[in-house]
């Protein structure tokens, strides 16, 4: 070989090597590698010590969280093709940045609730549980990040497989196992048929690069036409799997009902945050010329999944053993049908519309993880977990009663809850100005359909206590005995600061909810 040929070959061979921005994949990237050392940790701890791995796992997730700040200019991306600098795997712009924020923020209140389940004989045990969990965030700080459709599977599988874990963890729990087997079964039949809609996509456009499938989708051949608007129907299924939308939305309660609390609240909130941004990754970067197809399709689950969650919510009675968990499932899917108008919606009016499902998206997750701490707290003395349980909680616990009482409102969008109230506004005139007055006069009515149990449920926290001589527990139900009342109890100091800390954002965005928009409108592409 000639010494300009060897040249010229090391010069090939130095174009095909990309330097890795380290700083823009620091954030999932940190937490992956907490999660090796939890993993690793786990063998060498004594018993008396495994508390140790929880505050390690928690600093992990402090410490990605902290590594947004220097990204907040959101103009970092890295993998990228070496014949187009402009085509990147990875990107850290600011739609990333803020679904990681919620990402890892709700992990990191989700770890903070679990301490106190970690350990002892009945427990989960610790080492596992912080493993999947910081494996599930990673992937789920990953997905938002991703702008190639194999980057967004793989994210999407490794934020969904060690929550069939995390459901199941509870061993020995019959609820907890078929919790996690139909979550699981579910889960993979539609991962499938999202495979099914990549692969045709895939081979309509001959790419996977989101930006480059929308240019090359203008140009599909009349004969492939029906293919690929075929994959862009399918490749949706997944993530409407992950938010919960209907139909995809039967695994929910039961679900939430036998996985432990704080995975309950984090499949609540992250679950949903992962399904919504691939939903708005591929819809609104990869397929803008393919509207047509998923802007009715979207609309139609929009209506439908307001509408099952809330006539479902509305079902739960009182006494039910775990009617009060299995209300903020249904309430979630309710949620998630509010969260899916504005991406209908950027069908037809353009990407301006998507800052109000990330608004909608920030308020929902702070309000509805303080929801779920209120229910962990209550769980530890009233295992059942009925919507009766709840009520004179004012009488034992005021602070409590009040904060549980202000997320039920921002949910339901009243005052004093006005960031709830900011946010179903800003996400109904979406549906307006797109043109969709059909779909905004079902969000209205579902709106109103949900303040009866909202309301209700608000209402029993400041209610008289029960009589001695009250109706007694349907027999029917578990014969699980009630530990005692809350206020003889201690409750633990995550769970209150949880609490406290949902409060304190609910309150802090509801003073200035104009903040939300604002800093969701800067997200947009």
């Amino acid at each position: 070989m000639t010494v300009a040929a060897a040249q010229g070959a090391a010069d090939s061979a130095a174009s095909l090597v990309q330097s890795v921005d380290w700083l823009a994949i620091a954030p999932p990237a940190l937490t992956a590698a907490v999660a090796l050392i939890v993993l690793v940790a786990d063998l060498f701890v004594p018993e008396r010590r495994k508390p140790l791995l929880g505050a390690l796992s928690i600093a992990g997730l402090a410490a990605a969280l902290l590594l947004l700040l220097p990204l907040r200019a959101g103009d970092r991306s890295t993998f990228c093709l070496t014949a187009d600098a402009d085509v990147c795997s990875y990107t850290a712009d600011h739609f990333t940045l803020v679904i990681q924020l919620l990402v890892l923020g709700g992990a990191l209140l989700t770890a903070m609730l679990s301490i106190t389940e970690l350990g002892g004989g009945r427990k989960l045990p610790p080492g596992e549980f912080w493993f999947l969990l910081l494996s599930s965030a990673a992937g789920a700080a990953l997905l938002p990040a991703a702008r190639d459709l194999a980057t967004l599977v793989i994210a999407l599988e490794v934020a969904t497989l060690p929550a069939f874990a995390l459901v199941g963890l509870k061993r020995g729990d019959r609820l907890s196992s078929e919790a996690a087997l139909k979550f699981f079964l579910s889960s993979v039949t539609a991962t499938a048929v999202m495979l099914l809609g990549v692969s045709f996509v895939y081979a309509t456009t001959g790419t996977l690069h989101l930006t480059e499938i929308a240019g090359r989708l203008d140009d599909v051949p009349g004969k492939f036409e029906t293919l690929a608007s075929a994959g862009v129907a399918l490749t949706l299924v997944g993530f409407a799997f992950k938010a919960a939308a209907a139909p995809f939305h039967f695994w929910v309660p039961d679900t939430y009902v036998g996985a432990p609390l704080p995975i309950a609240a984090y499949l609540s909130v992250v679950g949903k945050a992962v399904g919504f941004s691939g939903l708005i990754l591929v819809t609104v970067i990869a397929f803008p010329s393919h509207s047509d197809v998923w802007g009715p399709a979207v609309a139609v689950l929009a209506a439908l999944t307001m509408t099952v969650g809330n006539v479902a919510a509305l079902r739960q009675s009182a006494t039910r053993a775990w009617s009060a968990v299995r209300l903020l499932a249904w309430s979630s899917v309710a949620q998630a049908g509010y969260l899916l108008v504005p991406i209908a919606a950027a069908a037809y009016a353009g990407t301006d519309q998507i800052g109000s499902t990330v608004a909608y998206a920030l308020m929902y997750a702070v309000v509805n993880l303080g929801a779920f701490a209120v229910a962990a707290l209550v769980a530890r003395t009233k295992p059942l977990n009925r919507l009766a349980d709840y009520r004179a909680l004012a009488s034992e616990r005021p602070l409590v009663a009040l904060a549980m009482g202000f997320f039920l409102l921002c949910l339901a969008g009243l005052p004093p809850g006005i960031v709830g109230l900011f946010a179903k506004v800003t996400v109904f005139s979406s549906a307006v100005d797109a043109g969709l007055g059909w779909l905004a006069v079902v969000m209205a009515v579902n709106v109103v359909v949900a303040l009866y149990y909202y309301l209700q449920w608000t209402a029993a926290l400041f209610r008289a206590p029960e009589t001695a001589d009250a109706p007694a527990t349907p027999a029917a139900e578990p014969a699980i005995e009630p530990v005692g009342p809350l206020a003889a109890h201690r409750a633990p100091a995550p769970v209150l600061a949880a609490i406290g800390l949902t409060a304190a954002a609910g309150v802090a965005l509801s003073g200035a909810p104009q903040l939300v928009l604002r800093f969701a409108a800067e997200t947009l592409f």
